[in-house]
């Protein structure tokens, strides 16, 4: 699910962002903000992802603004900028997205 020799504070998801994989992303992200309030989640191994993959990505910045940090998304998959999208989320997160001519 994820990348194990990361820098502090990065993060590369690979795999699923889903209810199935939600109580293992939330430990991880506890982790990292406990490390520290400025993370940076690289979203371009993501294959899938619903509703509690969005909420937790949302909880995250919402934690790191609340400790002075942020929350940074980067290299987001098709599947996160389609969920996105559909939830009309994308400038919730305010990082710069890639959008196909297709």
């Amino acid at each position: 699910m994820d990348n194990t020799d990361q820098v502090p504070g990065k993060w590369q998801v690979e795999g699923e962002m889903t209810i199935f994989t939600a109580a293992s992303i939330k430990e991880k992200l506890a982790a990292l903000l406990s490390a520290s309030s400025r993370l940076e989640i690289d979203l371009s191994g993501v294959n899938e992802i619903d509703t509690a993959g969005v909420q937790l990505l949302l909880a995250t910045k919402k934690e790191c603004q609340a400790k002075g940090g942020d929350l940074t998304l980067v290299h987001h998959s098709i599947q996160v900028l389609d969920v996105l999208d559909l939830c009309n989320l994308t400038t919730i997160f305010g990082d710069p997205v890639v959008i196909s001519s297709n």
